[in-house]
């Protein structure tokens, strides 16, 4: 008799789970991309002040807008070339760098309160537009200075120092959408609310701000489980956008401007 042998059970075939498409993580996204994204940006900024400052440098009236103007450039040229940096692993560079900003930065400021109030003494206070365009433009430079504080203090946890230096970028829309609305994009102004019988064109600025740092906001909580930064980011922005809107319309926003309107600053 031949001994009774184990019967061999076959193996079941095995399971070919599909797989889940990959999610791109925003940490290396911003590594890789975040140069051209501020290029693009930059790009965006030529386009729309090139008909009356990028084409006529030699001819501008007063040299605070060649401060203004030159500031501004570098800021955006340092954020083009600080990513680069980062890119290709030059840390040391990047450091030194960076430096730069703690000057850069508060020319920037000096420059904008110039502007604005150069601007002011244009207008006059009698026009409700002259506070709106007061809280615009100061407001804005608030909501750069607090990234760029944030960046600064974060300067040694990369990940949160590059969200908040990205940020950056979006308190500064308007001056560009502004311009590109008024010179390319016309017919869409009669559909926007209005001050004083002129479009308040700010707001598809401001729209296209909130809506971009809301997608990043998502975008880094699904990858990363990350709400902080770009969360804040956006109460930072959201809160210069509703201050534009609703300042102006206020007695202490008005005496604000009067006061402001009275220093020696231009």
């Amino acid at each position: 008799m031949q001994p009774n042998r184990p019967k061999i059970r076959p193996k079941p075939p095995r399971r070919v789970s599909e797989k889940k498409p990959a999610t791109i993580k925003l940490d290396r996204f911003l590594y890789r991309n975040a140069t051209f994204g501020f290029a693009f940006f930059f790009a965006f900024a030529i386009w729309a002040f090139w008909p009356k400052y990028f084409s006529h440098v030699l001819d501008q009236p007063n040299v605070r807008f060649h401060t203004h103007g030159i500031s501004m450039t570098l800021w955006c040229l340092m954020l083009i070339g600080q990513a680069y940096l980062i890119r290709t692993n030059r840390k040391a560079l990047h450091r030194l760098v960076g430096k730069f900003s703690y000057l850069l930065v508060p020319l920037i400021i000096i420059t904008s309160v110039n502007i604005v109030h150069f601007r002011m003494h244009q207008r006059g206070l009698e026009a409700l537009r002259t506070y709106f365009s007061l809280a615009l433009t100061l407001n804005s430079v608030i909501a750069f200075a607090v990234l760029y504080g944030l960046a600064m203090y974060y300067r040694h946890q990369p990940l949160i120092h590059a969200r908040y230096l990205v940020s950056t970028i979006f308190p500064l829309f308007t001056p560009i959408t502004d311009r590109l609305i008024g010179a390319h994009f016309k017919p869409i102004l009669p559909f926007l609310p209005t001050l004083e019988g002129r479009p308040i064109s700010a707001v598809l600025g401001f729209a296209l701000a909130d809506l971009l740092l809301l997608i990043l906001l998502v975008w880094d909580w699904r990858t990363n489980r990350r709400l902080t930064v770009f969360a804040i980011a956006l109460g930072v922005v959201l809160l210069y956008h509703v201050s534009t809107l609703t300042f102006y319309r206020f007695s202490f926003w008005r005496a604000f401007g009067v006061w402001f309107y009275n220093l020696p600053l231009s």
